[in-house]
C-alpha cells in the first residue's frame, strides 16, 4: 500500500470520527433551557402546541382569549399598526417576509435591539409560520415581556 493511499484513508477516518462526535454532541447542546419561567413546574402535555411553536388549530398561533401563555418558551403579542412589515433582520432596510395586520395575535420567541422605529429600538422575533422580525413599536405584549435573544 502506498503512503499516499494510507494518508487518504487516515484523513477519511479522522473526518468520519469528527462527524460522529459532532452528531453525538449536537442533541445535548440543542436542548438548552431557553429561560423557562418556573423550572419546577411539571407538565403532562404540551398544551396543544406543535413543534412549530403555534397551536394545532389554524397554524396562525392564535391562543385562548384570556391571554393564555401555554408554551413557556413563547411570549404573546398583538399588532397595533394597520399593516406591519415583518422582516428578515431587525432593521428597516431588510427584506419584507410578510405583513401582519392590526389585531393579529403573534407568538414572540425573543427580543433584540435593532434599528430605531419611532423611538423604539427593540424588535421581536416572531414564530407564526415563518421566523420574521417585527418592530416592538407596533406590537403590544400580552403578559410578560419577552426574554432577550
Amino acid at each position: 500500500m502506498s503512503l499516499s493511499l494510507s494518508l487518504r484513508r487516515l484523513g477519511i477516518a479522522v473526518a468520519a470520527g469528527a462527524l460522529v462526535s459532532v452528531a453525538a454532541v449536537t442533541p445535548a447542546v440543542a436542548d438548552g433551557d431557553w429561560g423557562d419561567e418556573d423550572p419546577g413546574v411539571s407538565r403532562q402535555d404540551d398544551g396543544g402546541w406543535n413543534q412549530r411553536g403555534d397551536d394545532d388549530f389554524d397554524g396562525r398561533g392564535d391562543y385562548d382569549h384570556q391571554g393564555g401563555h401555554d408554551n413557556p418558551r413563547l411570549y404573546r403579542g398583538v399588532v397595533t399598526a394597520d399593516q406591519l412589515a415583518l422582516r428578515s433582520r431587525p432593521d428597516r432596510g431588510s427584506r419584507v417576509i410578510r405583513y401582519a395586520y392590526r389585531g393579529e395575535r403573534v407568538s414572540i420567541f425573543c427580543k433584540t435591539g435593532g434599528s430605531n422605529v419611532q423611538g423604539n429600538p427593540l424588535w421581536y422575533l416572531l414564530t407564526d409560520g415563518t421566523w420574521a422580525w417585527g418592530s416592538a413599536r407596533y406590537i403590544d405584549n400580552i403578559g410578560p415581556a419577552p426574554r432577550w435573544c
